[in-house]
């Protein structure tokens, strides 16, 4: 029940940007946008802009990064944000093919939620770390592939 107010709440722009303000400004600020959000896959878009552009007139890599790791992250908080005690959640490793320059507006979709809730409901029976890594893929407006990214995430239940 719980998790279902979680994830209508951040699937409102309000709510969304309130929590990244708070909590991550840097994405705040390059205009991340939840575009969809389930529990089973999220996508997360960033535009071309001012404030995320490189010297070669397309979006940074780090910015492109930052909305990979948001549409796999998002899912990860969707099914850990009421556990007790709370699970440790930790980008411990990254992989990138990047494909074709990103211009305009890049939606990146990550499909990995039961992946994701399994890994977590087992880091917590086991209270042992797990680790998995998921695939987020950037597409341009025309639908063509920019970059893949490989996230790698290690989960752990704290202990009190």
């Amino acid at each position: 029940m719980e998790q279902g107010i979680f994830l209508k709440k951040l699937q409102r722009p309000f709510w969304f940007r309130f929590f990244l303000l708070k909590l991550l400004p840097a994405a705040f600020f390059s205009g991340i946008k939840v575009h969809a959000l389930s529990t089973e896959r999220a996508i997360i878009k960033i535009r071309f802009s001012w404030l995320t552009q490189n010297p070669f007139k397309s979006i940074y890599f780090a910015c492109l990064a930052m909305a990979a790791e948001m549409s796999s992250g998002i899912l990860a908080l969707v099914h850990s944000q009421h556990i007790r005690p709370s699970i440790s959640m930790l980008v411990v490793g990254m992989k990138i093919d990047f494909h074709k320059k990103a211009v305009g507006e890049i939606h990146f979709e990550c499909q990995d939620g039961e992946l994701m809730y399994t890994a977590i409901n087992k880091s917590m029976q086991t209270q042992t770390s797990q680790t998995i890594t998921t695939h987020s893929r950037g597409l341009n407006e025309e639908g063509i592939c920019v970059a893949d990214f490989y996230i790698t995430w290690s989960f752990k239940q704290k202990i009190k």
